[in-house]
């Protein structure tokens, strides 16, 4: 049996045990013991198992996750992500669609505190859509965007996918980080601009609120957003600037948004202890996904799959971008039914050889990865964002309401995508020029 074959039974009977709900950590971690046995023994099976885990973990440059993580969960229980949306609200009160806009441009900022899509949507879910229910918003479009503006986490640094990408691929994380700003600001301005367009095209979608914001109000609410500007300062202005490591960072970020909320009077034991159990919940799901992966990768690898399918790609001669058109098709039908942590530790180790023996850059792979699996987070029938909207938003909207509301936000993305396909300098400048 050939390597192809192997890898192709062993991803076949993945998704069966996916399909059946079965953990997608214990699924890889099955199926990739059962490979390993079956093609080198059991010694080697055990050797893996008991290095690899050790290996991923004792990494100290993968500390940031946990750090991410708890800076955005005290930034949301200190209250600094309200003082963003508030501010975003009031600022752009006379603009038509305004709670939509500031609901894209307060994630954009609440991005650079927090590097988790799903945390992202379920707080502005509860936060923003009671309010645009309330101005008589279109509900389903409302959520679209709730969702949609919480893929801006996974492109904003600190982002915990890109910090994902390094673990899979020993890419510098720096690089990635930083790689990500333009697009997630490029995916900000493309966002909006689509909002005003629909909603000059279909008022009813958003008709005026009516409320007149004074300019004290608007001062005052702007000021109350500091401590955002002082967070992105510390984080990316030290990692920018060189004055620390990016596993430093998340650990200063997460220092200071602390510091922050105390001094404010703003958090307290209970909260800061909530936010602690948070972190370690999805720090400790993502190590593990994390390690099943790369022992799924490593099987990969040594069924001789890898290899094979990289001779196989390459003598097909496609080209760099026949393969990324190939490998957009994968994640997004696969981002589909797999959420999108799962998604990349799936995908990328066989992809990524394949993209360096093109002669791709890799920084630049790596956001059009990000990106298309940021696509799947909101594409129906199973994007993890759309459930942690549906989740948060009580009853008020229906699945039926919300996959139509984000369709149009899923075409703007359709664009972005060609624009960095046909730009690659959208992506690569920023790094190159740390």
């Amino acid at each position: 049996m050939s390597g192809i074959e192997k890898g192709l039974i062993a991803l076949g009977v993945l998704l069966v045990l996916l399909a059946l709900r079965i953990p997608v950590a214990y699924a890889m971690g099955l199926v990739a013991a059962a490979g390993i046995w079956l093609t080198v023994g059991e010694a080697f099976l055990f050797t893996t198992f008991a290095t690899t885990p050790y290996s991923v973990a004792a990494d100290y440059t993968f500390v940031v996750v946990p750090m991410f993580v708890l800076m955005g969960g005290i930034a949301t229980r200190a209250g600094i992500i309200a003082d963003l949306y508030t501010a975003a609200q009031y600022l752009l009160d006379r603009v038509k669609g305004s709670l939509l806009i500031a609901t894209i441009v307060a994630q954009g900022a609440f991005a650079a505190a927090s590097g988790s899509t799903v945390v992202a949507a379920s707080v502005f879910t509860r936060m923003a859509l009671p309010e645009m229910a309330r101005f008589r918003y279109d509900l389903g479009l409302a959520g679209g965007a709730i969702a949609a503006g919480g893929t801006l986490a996974g492109l904003i640094p600190p982002s915990v996918a890109m910090v994902l990408f390094s673990m899979l691929t020993a890419e510098p994380v720096g690089k990635l980080l930083i790689a990500g700003i333009v697009p997630g600001l490029l995916t900000m301005a493309v966002y909006i601009i689509g909002i005003r367009l629909m909603v000059a095209i279909r008022p009813d979608l958003a008709p005026p609120s009516g409320v007149q914001i004074t300019g004290r109000m608007k001062l005052a609410a702007v000021g109350r957003t500091w401590s955002v500007g002082l967070l992105m300062l510390l984080v990316m202005g030290g990692i920018y600037g060189g004055f620390y490591a990016p596993s430093a960072a998340g650990a200063i970020g997460a220092a200071g948004v602390l510091v922050i909320a105390l001094a404010m009077r703003r958090i307290g034991a209970r909260g800061f202890g909530d936010a602690l159990i948070e972190a370690a919940r999805i720090s400790a799901m993502i190590f593990l996904i994390v390690i099943a992966g790369l022992i799924f990768s490593r099987f990969l690898v040594i069924s001789g799959f890898t290899g094979e399918l990289r001779g196989y790609v390459l003598g097909l001669n496609i080209g760099p971008v026949g393969f990324l058109l190939a490998s957009m098709l994968i994640m997004l039908v696969l981002g589909m039914f797999v959420d999108s942590v799962s998604l990349m530790v799936i995908t990328v180790p066989f992809l990524f050889p394949i993209s360096q023996a093109l002669g791709i850059d890799p920084i630049w792979f790596a956001v059009i990865v990000v990106k298309m699996v940021e696509i799947g987070a909101i594409s129906p029938p199973v994007g993890l964002n759309l459930y942690a909207v549906l989740a948060s938003a009580e009853g008020r909207m229906t699945s039926a309401q919300l996959f139509r509301g984000v369709l149009p936000f899923i075409a703007m993305e359709a664009v972005l995508m060609a624009l960095i396909l046909m730009v690659p300098g959208i992506v690569t400048w920023l790094p190159n020029n740390m």
